[in-house]
Order: C-alpha cells, then sequence, then structure tokens
C-alpha cells in the first residue's frame, strides 16, 4: 500500500493542469513525453509543479503509466 502521501501525488498528476507553456491547460498526466524530456533537460520548476513534472516523467519514461488509469475514472 501506498504512504499517504504518495497517493496524494498520484491523485494531483491526474487532477492538476499545467499552468504555463505550450501545454498550459493540459492534465499533468496527459503532458506529452517529448515536453517532460525537454524538462528533464533544461531544469524542473521549483515547488510542487517540479515535483509533478519530475514524477510524471518518471512514470512515462518507465512504462508505469497503467498506475494512473484507475485514477483517472474516478
Amino acid at each position: 500500500m501506498l504512504p499517504e502521501m504518495d497517493k496524494e501525488i498520484l491523485l494531483d498528476l491526474v487532477s492538476k493542469r499545467m499552468p504555463f507553456g505550450k501545454y498550459k491547460d493540459r492534465l499533468i498526466c496527459d503532458l506529452p513525453v517529448s515536453y517532460l524530456e525537454w524538462f528533464n533537460r533544461k531544469g524542473f520548476p521549483s515547488g510542487k509543479m517540479g515535483m509533478w513534472l519530475q514524477t510524471m516523467h518518471v512514470i512515462k519514461t518507465n512504462g508505469l503509466e497503467d498506475l494512473l488509469k484507475p485514477l483517472k475514472r474516478k
């Protein structure tokens, strides 16, 4: 079972939207991997947004997107 904080992060990924840039207003979980790779090369923003983007990058580059499917349906 995931710790409460980890669950909250996953729920944020399927409910929070990108607040700026080319993909503004798109759900974090729906950002293309190429955009996340760009942040990985250039540097992630600070704070929660950076943590969400970095977490989503790890999920997508490791083929773990199925973890989010049950959460997206809620």
